[in-house]
């Protein structure tokens, strides 16, 4: 008696793919409406924080820090594992010491006092119309891209 061949039946990682991109597009646009309900894009609420005149920007960034905490708390508690079924783990990453802090410290305030925007709110500002925000990105973008050029030759 002749036999069948197996038939695999195999979902292209397109198929999956397409829904997660979908949600993380939702996502990233319930981010931006809430960073600009919160008005955590305000040129203003940012110098106020610089100048101590309002507690209202470390209560948000507290309570990010709080929120992150938990979250990895129970990620870590439940053992979660990503959609390919691969455990999500955190190593321990020793803390260094040497220039490379203080002079990427410097680097990222000085970009965010010429842009007067952190670089996470810069989509969300774009999306506000706020369209000088695009040689921001730009230039987020090179400075990256450069760091990773010259990494290698770099004292790590």
């Amino acid at each position: 008696m002749a036999t069948t061949p197996d038939i695999e039946i195999r979902v292209s990682s397109q198929t999956r793919r397409e829904p997660a991109l979908l949600a993380y597009l939702l996502l990233g646009i319930a981010f931006g409406v809430v960073l600009t309900k919160s008005e955590v894009l305000s040129w203003f609420r940012i110098q106020e924080m610089f100048r101590f005149q309002s507690f209202r920007m470390y209560g948000i960034i507290g309570t990010a820090v709080a929120m992150a905490a938990i979250s990895l708390a129970i990620l870590k508690k439940l053992g979660l594992r990503t959609f390919p079924g691969e455990m999500i783990s955190f190593p321990a990453k020793p803390l260094q010491h040497g220039i490379r802090y203080a002079a990427g410290g410097t680097i990222f305030g000085i970009g965010w006092a010429l842009t007067g925007a952190c670089p996470g709110p810069l989509f969300a500002l774009i999306g506000n119309g706020v369209s000088v925000m695009i040689a921001a990105v730009i230039s987020a973008l090179l400075g990256t891209w450069t760091y990773g050029l010259v990494r290698p030759k770099l004292p790590h």
